[in-house]
């Protein structure tokens, strides 16, 4: 049951929880250089174009020790995480002028290689209860066991192990393959501090590489020169001949100083962790230059769209502006021909015993604006002439205000029924028509509502091409026959049959 319950706490703690960084490309995504790490391009051909690079950060988090009250030397255990379960280790630690001393020996850990191309060597960490990490120093395996020994400056402070590309990293990867744990049955009273830090998600090194399979090693070439060979294709990929050139070229010197067997092995090794170091600088430079780029065009993108808002807003304003000028122009000329209606409305009250004269009246008022005739079915208000396009319904401006004249008209006459009768020509076929008829019709009613005419009061039919008022075989003639009549009835204006006028 402890052991289920242990494995299970490894495993939770070990769960990333993602906030995620992206560098953006400065150059365009298709013409992003996938380099070969084994190609190192001359100055002279080497590419322009800025290479992608990703760096994605997520969080981890570990139990960090308090050893301030440390009066001598105790030990902590190293547990294997799920990653590495088999895997464990012991830290002896010292009280140190100041510091901790920490010795730590791990045993059963696999290649780091196994993990990932990208990975080379082991790194054991320090982690503050802030989420500080801090590299303490590189763990080298011989056959599954290792060994290091640091000084920690911190008093409160947890370690784990990570599997990194080189020595020389300086942000831990999600590799974590040993975290600190106090040992079972020991008498030390330490306190526990949560410290959450952030890792870089394994893979992130290689997005540009070309292959991330394990580097192939022989025993004649030390060990460290395959991690400068590793650090410097790293730099490159993340840019670092654009971003940072000084920094990138003078760790492709100590690289090429590191290659040549002059000197033995130690001068090997000294030229290879001075590349690994200058490298790390490089890609360092690299990214934190992309993100400033990245930022910038953030903002350029960010002000971009508040200036186009603010246009957009601005037109809208104009737009709303002209609107409402036009509205009150309209308002004030219906408010005149209110005016002169609610005068005509006085005396037509006058004559209501008088049928014929209010009829009169009315018609007179309408004949004003458009051709008016007096029938039995009521008065017949006639919408002939260049009011639609040919094959058209929609009102052309001339007809718009004159209905809106006859709306003003008879908006104030309550109990009038207004029925929109529509025509066509002869042109077109008959199905056409019919429907081209009923939707001048029906635009005609819908104006005379938004002009003030009650809506309950109008309605509308379609006659197609029937009932010509003119001959359609000339153009004269069909314009007259494109037409919408307004039959008003109602009381005091549907009477005896009268003789057309």
């Amino acid at each position: 049951m402890d052991l289920f319950k242990g494995l299970r706490m490894n495993l939770l703690k070990m769960l990333p929880f993602t906030t995620a960084l992206l560098v953006a490309q400065a150059g365009t995504p298709s013409a992003a250089p996938i380099l070969n790490p084994n190609f190192n391009p001359s100055p002279q051909v080497q590419s322009v174009s800025v290479p992608l690079y990703r760096v994605t950060v997520v969080q981890g988090s570990a139990k960090a020790i308090n050893y301030r009250n440390l009066k001598h030397s105790t030990e902590i255990d190293l547990l294997g995480t799920v990653l590495v379960s088999n895997a464990s280790g012991e830290a002896k630690m010292e009280s140190e002028n100041g510091g901790i001393e920490i010795k730590a020996k791990v045993k059963n850990l696999p290649p780091a290689s196994s993990f990932g191309g990208e990975f080379l060597t082991y790194v054991l960490w320090g982690i503050s209860p802030e989420g500080s990490a801090t590299n303490l120093g590189e763990v080298i395996l011989k056959h599954g066991k290792g060994k290091v020994k640091v000084m920690e400056k911190l008093q409160s402070f947890g370690l784990i192990v990570t599997a990194e590309p080189y020595f020389a990293v300086t942000q831990p990867s999600d590799v974590v393959v040993l975290e600190n744990a106090i040992r079972k049955g020991s008498k030390e009273q330490f306190e526990f501090i949560d410290a959450k830090y952030e890792l870089l998600k394994r893979g992130q090194y290689t997005l540009n590489l070309e292959t991330t399979a394990p580097m192939v090693m022989d025993e004649k070439t030390p060990f460290d020169v395959y991690q400068a060979r590793n650090a410097v294709r790293i730099a490159r990929a993340s840019g670092a001949t654009i971003y940072a050139p000084e920094a990138f070229g003078k760790a492709e010197n100590y690289l090429a100083q590191a290659e040549t067997k002059e000197g033995g092995d130690k001068a090997r090794i000294m030229s290879a962790r001075e590349a690994i170091q200058r490298a790390e600088d490089a890609r360092l430079i690299s990214v934190q230059k992309q993100g400033v780029e990245r930022l910038a065009m953030e903002r350029k993108a960010a002000q971009e769209k508040l200036d186009e808002s603010k246009r957009q807003t601005a037109m809208a304003a104009a737009a709303e502006d002209a609107a409402l000028l036009k509205a009150r122009q309209t308002e004030n000329e219906n408010a005149g021909l209110r005016a002169k209606n609610e005068g005509l409305q006085s005396r037509n009250e006058d004559l209501k015993t008088n049928n014929e004269g209010l009829r009169t009246r009315l018609m007179e008022q309408l004949n004003a604006v458009l051709q008016t005739r007096a029938t039995a079915r009521g008065l017949i208000v006639n919408m002939s002439g260049v009011l639609f396009q040919n094959g058209k319904a929609t009102l052309l401006p001339a007809a718009r205000e004159k209905l809106s004249k006859i709306a003003g008209i008879l908006s104030t006459h309550k109990g009038l029924k207004i029925e929109a009768d529509g025509f066509t020509d002869s042109n077109g076929g008959e199905a056409f028509n019919q429907h081209l008829s009923e939707q001048r019709a029906k635009n005609t009613m819908d104006y005379l509502v938004s002009q003030g005419v009650a809506p309950a009061s109008v309605t509308f039919k379609g006659f197609g091409e029937g009932n010509p008022i003119a001959t359609n075989e000339t153009a004269a003639g069909r314009q007259e026959n494109r037409r919408v009549e307004l039959v008003v009835s109602g009381e005091g204006i549907t009477g005896t049959k009268t003789a057309e006028l």
